[in-house]
């Protein structure tokens, strides 16, 4: 999975929406830094 691709479209989404990476963190029940992860592709889930 193409993490930066699926930040780069999240991102994207979030502002034709025209919301801010707080509000967008507020409807999804996380932080802002988390959204900010998301976006930029660095948040990775790790797998046991």
């Amino acid at each position: 999975m193409d993490t930066k691709k699926i930040g780069a479209f999240l991102k994207q989404c979030r502002k034709e929406k025209n919301l801010t990476q707080e509000q967008l963190a507020e409807k999804f029940g996380v932080s802002a830094r988390t959204v900010s992860r998301w976006e930029t592709g660095v948040s990775q889930t790790k797998r046991y």
